[in-house]
C-alpha cells in the first residue's frame, strides 16, 4: 500500500510573533528564537527519507525550510499556495490596534472566521481551497514519499480542518506554534491527519506558550 507522507512545519519565530502583529506577505524574518527552533526541527527531520521541501516564498518559511533541507541535499521549493494569508488592512497592526477602528469585524473574525473579509484581504475559503489543491497535487507527485512542506499559523489550522471535515469557524481551537510539526498521511482511503502541533522536539527555552 503506498501511503504519502505530509510533513508540515510552521515556521520559527519572528519579532512580530512576539507580539502577536498581524504579518500576512509582510517579510518578516526569523529571529534568533525562531532560528534555534529552526534548527531544531530540522534536526528532528534529518534522519528521515524525505522527496522534496517546498515552502511559502516569504524569507521566515524558506529560512526555516532550508535548515530541514540541507541535511538531505535538497534544495527548497518555493510554492505560493504555501504563502501566509493577506489580511489587507490589518497586516503590521496588532489586534489591539485593529480593534479600535475595526473591533466589530476583529470580534467576528475570533468566532467565524469564514465569514469575514479583512478589508482588501483574502477570504479564509480562499486559503483553504488554494491549500487542498496543493496538497492534493503533491500526493499524486509524491505517491509513496514523505515531503515536507513549510508555511504558517492560519495555513495549518485551515489545513487541519479541512482534512478533518471541520468547518472554518473551528481554526482557533487547533494549535499552531511556531517551528510546531503536524503530519497527514494519504492513502486508498483519503487523508488522514496523524499528529498536530507537535512541539516535542523543541526546549522550553524555545517554547512559546
Amino acid at each position: 500500500m503506498d501511503v504519502t507522507r505530509l510533513l508540515f512545519v510552521r515556521h520559527g519565530e519572528t519579532a512580530w510573533n512576539r507580539v502577536l502583529r498581524f504579518r500576512g506577505r509582510a517579510d518578516v524574518p526569523l529571529n534568533a528564537t525562531g532560528r534555534a527552533q529552526a534548527r531544531r526541527v530540522a534536526a528532528r527531520l534529518a534522519s528521515l527519507d524525505l522527496a522534496a521541501v517546498y515552502a511559502s516564498p516569504l524569507s521566515r518559511t524558506i529560512e526555516t525550510a532550508r535548515l530541514i533541507a540541507a541535511p538531505h541535499g535538497l534544495a527548497v521549493a518555493p510554492e505560493d499556495a504555501l504563502v501566509d494569508l493577506d489580511y489587507g488592512a490589518w497586516q503590521g497592526r496588532t489586534p489591539a490596534e485593529v480593534a479600535r477602528s475595526d473591533g466589530a469585524r476583529l470580534q467576528r473574525w475570533r468566532t467565524d472566521p469564514a465569514r469575514v473579509r479583512i478589508p482588501g484581504g483574502e477570504p479564509l475559503g480562499a486559503l483553504r481551497a488554494r491549500v487542498l489543491r496543493l496538497v492534493r497535487r503533491l500526493v499524486r507527485r509524491h505517491r509513496g514519499a514523505t515531503v515536507v512542506l513549510v508555511s504558517h499559523d492560519i495555513v495549518g489550522r485551515t489545513l487541519v480542518a479541512a482534512l478533518l471535515g471541520l468547518p472554518l469557524r473551528t481554526v482557533w481551537r487547533i494549535g499552531q506554534d511556531n517551528a510546531a510539526l503536524s503530519v497527514f498521511e494519504h492513502g486508498p482511503g483519503g487523508f488522514a491527519v496523524v499528529s498536530v502541533n507537535d512541539t516535542g522536539h523543541l526546549t522550553p527555552r524555545t517554547t512559546r506558550a
